[in-house]
């Protein structure tokens, strides 16, 4: 398959990281397809991607016209049967083993044998996604950063069996969402959350432990090592929910003890303080 040959993508998931990878690839120009099982997130997901394409308008990256025909070519949908047609089909859902492989073995049976599957999974692994959907030659991972729209780095991640003309397609696919690709091997949190992941556990060890509070944490990494946000700022806005599970995966893949999540992101989870979407976390953003 060539990238001219996509003229529909489905998206998996209407939460923060599928609306936003389904508006990305709408704005390229391709006809997108968002499915949720949940109304609600359907409608939350319509709602913020017409902020955000009003908030592009307003920094100047998008003309007004451009909003309206982005919008026309995305479509909110419960209903997984409208994924048969797509040509490419991004899977978005929680960071969950069990969900992601009921996900790919009902697609496999659903779409076209010529459609390309990729996951945007932080951690799972991709070469047992591509077993569960039947075709894991045509399977890879798409792993966006978060915000979406804003953040320029994709990993593709190639699995076991992935095939060299599938990885091509993905790297024209990301070029032509205006993005920068890494390749990396199927391997525990691939490239970023692999390194990542530990630094932000660590931030919460330091916070736990009574080092410091966590504005001086952050302020120690914005300031002192010139990253754009503190380690338990980003936390918040990735998800402590998120966090916990990729330490969790890496913490299992590796058998090491580095990747142990600290039990202060444990009791957080089971508290419900899950960051920026709960409204606290680390921080609080009532308003």
């Amino acid at each position: 398959m060539r990238i001219a040959d996509i003229k529909r993508i489905g998206v998996v998931g209407a939460g923060q990281m599928g609306r936003g990878i389904a508006q990305v690839c709408s704005t390229a120009g391709w006809d997108v397809e968002v499915f949720d099982v949940d109304d609600a997130s359907l409608r939350t997901a319509a709602k913020k991607t017409r902020e955000s394409l009003a908030r592009g308008v307003g920094k100047g990256t998008l003309m007004p016209q451009q909003v309206e025909e982005t919008l026309g070519r995305l479509r909110f949908t419960p209903k997984v049967e409208t994924l048969a047609e797509a040509h490419l089909v991004i899977e978005a859902a929680p960071e969950n083993l069990s969900l992601k492989l009921d996900l790919f073995r009902r697609l496999g049976q659903l779409c076209k044998p010529e459609a390309v599957f990729a996951s945007n999974t932080s951690s799972i692994s991709i070469t047992s996604l591509g077993a569960a959907s039947g075709r894991p030659s045509r399977m890879l991972g798409l792993h966006f950063m978060n915000p979406v729209p804003v953040m320029p780095l994709v990993e593709i991640v190639r699995g076991l069996e992935t095939a060299d003309d599938i990885v091509a397609l993905a790297i024209e696919v990301v070029k032509h969402l205006g993005k920068t690709a890494v390749i990396c091997k199927d391997a525990p949190g691939f490239l970023v959350n692999r390194i990542l992941m530990p630094m932000i556990n660590e931030a919460i060890f330091a916070l736990q432990e009574g080092v410091a509070a966590p504005e001086s944490i952050d302020l120690a990494m914005t300031a002192g090592t010139r990253h754009p946000e503190g380690p338990l700022a980003l936390a918040d806005r990735i998800g402590l929910d998120t966090v916990l599970a990729i330490c969790e995966v890496l913490h299992r893949e590796t058998g090491d003890q580095k990747f142990r999540p600290c039990p202060l992101l444990r009791q957080y989870v089971e508290a419900g303080w899950l960051g920026r979407k709960t409204g606290h976390g680390f921080y609080s953003y009532q308003a």
